[in-house]
């Protein structure tokens, strides 16, 4: 029993990994063991799920008093979790009892060029601006749909709302 646990638990520390110097939550770690445990167990997305890890697992709160589940990926292995994303979402909101499971990839955003001139040898590339990484994160959010329309509405008191049209 002893080297059954043990190798498990390896098994789920190879699929988190985190930057330098950062530590694992507990959350992260269940969630890593979760996906261990669909790879180990005879699953038809066994196969895919063996190359494949997270950065980073977050549980959050939505309307309703509920939480969900929010994994984020290296932005490099979006395509291959998306190939399986809806077995994989299934499966996992079956181990974590119901929660909604929600696969982002891990974008990065840089800030913006002053006035003075640019701080960075090169410029700043467009898919590393606010506004494209807001983008990209809704459509990560509503991955199998697709988006065909958004309408942003201003409030008299200053606040937006984003009505975002699916297919």
């Amino acid at each position: 029993f002893v080297l059954v646990f043990v190798l498990l638990d390896t098994m789920a520390s190879r699929k988190i990994v985190k930057e330098k110097g950062a530590t694992i939550e507990p959350f992260e770690e269940s969630v890593a063991q979760a996906l261990a445990d669909l790879e180990a167990s005879g699953s038809e997305i066994k196969a895919e799920l063996r190359e494949l890890f997270i950065t980073s697992a977050k549980e959050i709160d939505v309307t309703g008093g509920k939480t969900a589940v929010v994994l984020f990926v290296p932005f490099r292995l979006l395509p291959k979790f998306h190939k399986i994303q809806t077995r994989l979402v299934r499966e996992l909101e079956k181990k974590f009892s119901g929660k909604p499971v929600i696969i982002i990839a891990q974008r990065r955003i840089l800030p913006r060029e002053k006035a003075g001139g640019r701080l960075q040898k090169q410029k700043r590339p467009r898919s590393r601006t606010l506004t494209s990484v807001h983008e990209n994160i809704l459509d990560d959010l509503v991955f199998p749909t697709e988006i065909v329309g958004q309408r942003t509405r201003f409030k008299v008191d200053g606040s937006r709302l984003l009505r975002v049209l699916l297919d």
